[in-house]
């Protein structure tokens, strides 16, 4: 592999605002019934600037993200369609989808749009209305199902066709592929890959639980009440969460849902001179790779090398990274990430797992809001959900499900589409 070489940014950028939309079915959620995307984009896009002391006005460039805008939005160049939906008709704009590393990459774009000069105040979103399907030619506010059976045909097309697609969608190499390689690389038993799996969905659903924004409003405990089971871990073994995979359950996979989320940035120079009454979190750098999704250990090698960019370009070290936030549509990805980044010594994340420490209120928390199978997967606009989560813990905004130990510095690994990955890493300004 050809190591990159980073140029260094013309000036630092920092996030001054962030919006998010709570994520769930909105047809089935009293505040969101009813909204379409550019409704949701609005929302999150006008709760940004809000945040970041600004009117739409002031937004002077914007970019709109969305994994799959033809067939979840019915929708081509959605960018100019949502401009209306937060008031900033005319200014410029661009579409971008990187499958469900979208919201990271909208990060990346937003600050490079800043870091060179171009502009000074820029907005970057994501939307999707990802469990539900447009109704073709109908106004966007209506939705029909979206089920399997037009939603698996439509992942294949996120790999290589040159010489065929996989049937399957690479889903085997995709799911197990690096939690596999990590079981016989520390010896681990089939029982103690699974303790740690339901040990981290115990932890991840608690935040959801205590997220107003999160999916779901029970945890584990509260499910295996309702089926007469004595708790957890009674439930996350049970019939009611078999295996689905060689390692993962029904409860180590994304819950889909619908959501937006939003952030605006600035050079960090301007934003520290408006006396903004919450900190400003810098964006220190990005770290970028991409492996064509049917490569054997593409998630393992993306995040090797997105990892080694963000360290050399930053000069950050793993011993100071506080809160770890990793996109996590099947659950394994929280354990091995961890490890890769150093956020946890080497064969070690799985006891940590078991035993709670990833949890919010843990000593080394990853997802304080649950996580994509547990706050829920909006698809492209789950990244920026992530950023928006991140800032509020450096803030000490994120109310029940505050770290014990503010953050100061966060890191980001996003992953989607089998393919893309992006490595990022913030820190509060003094």
């Amino acid at each position: 592999m050809n190591n990159v070489k980073l140029g260094r940014q013309a000036r630092s950028v920092s996030i001054v605002g962030v919006g998010c939309t709570p994520f769930a079915n909105f047809e089935d959620h009293p505040q969101t019934k009813g909204m379409s995307e550019g409704d949701a984009f609005g929302y999150a896009a006008l709760e940004a600037i809000r945040d970041a002391g600004l009117e739409p006005r002031d937004i002077q460039y914007f970019y709109h993200g969305a994994a799959n805008p033809f067939m979840i939005g019915d929708s081509l160049t959605p960018n100019m369609q949502v401009a209306d939906w937060f008031g900033v008709r005319g200014i410029g704009s661009v579409h971008h989808s990187e499958a469900c590393c979208t919201g990271y990459v909208a990060l990346q774009e937003a600050v490079q749009a800043v870091a060179s000069g171009s502009y000074d105040v820029v907005l970057s979103g994501a939307v999707d209305l990802a469990a539900s399907l447009p109704v073709v030619d109908a106004p966007g506010c209506f939705r029909r199902d979206f089920p399997l059976s037009e939603m698996l045909p439509s992942i294949p097309k996120v790999y290589d066709r040159a010489y065929g697609r996989p049937f399957d969608s690479a889903f085997g190499i995709s799911f197990d592929n690096w939690i596999n390689r990590y079981r016989w690389e520390f010896d681990l038993t089939d029982d103690q890959v699974d303790d740690a799996l339901n040990g981290l969905a115990k932890s991840l659903r608690r935040g959801a639980k205590a997220n107003p924004l999160g999916f779901y409003d029970e945890d584990f405990d509260d499910v295996a009440r309702k089926a007469g089971l004595s708790g957890a871990d009674e439930f996350l073994k049970s019939f009611g969460n078999p295996k689905v995979t060689q390692y993962l359950r029904v409860t180590g996979f994304e819950t889909k849902c619908d959501g937006a989320a939003a952030i605006v940035v600035m050079p960090t120079e301007l934003a520290v001179a408006r006396g903004l009454d919450h900190k400003v979190v810098e964006v220190l750098g990005t770290g970028a790779a991409a492996f064509e999704g049917s490569t054997p250990d593409n998630e393992y090698n993306g995040t090797k090398e997105g990892t080694r960019q963000v360290y050399e370009y930053t000069g950050v070290t793993p011993d100071e990274i506080d809160l770890l936030m990793v996109n996590d549509f099947f659950l394994c990805g929280d354990i091995v990430s961890a490890e890769e980044v150093g956020y946890v010594p080497r064969g070690e994340a799985w006891r940590y797992a078991v035993d709670g420490r990833f949890a919010f209120d843990g000593d080394k928390p990853i997802n304080p809001h649950g996580g994509r199978c547990n706050f829920g997967h909006a698809h492209g606009a789950s990244g920026i959900a992530d950023i928006y989560e991140a800032v509020r813990q450096m803030r000490g905004e994120a109310g029940a499900t505050q770290m014990a130990k503010v953050p100061q510095t966060t890191f980001l690994r996003g992953f989607g589409g089998g393919q893309n990955i992006r490595c990022q890493i913030l820190r509060t300004v003094d």
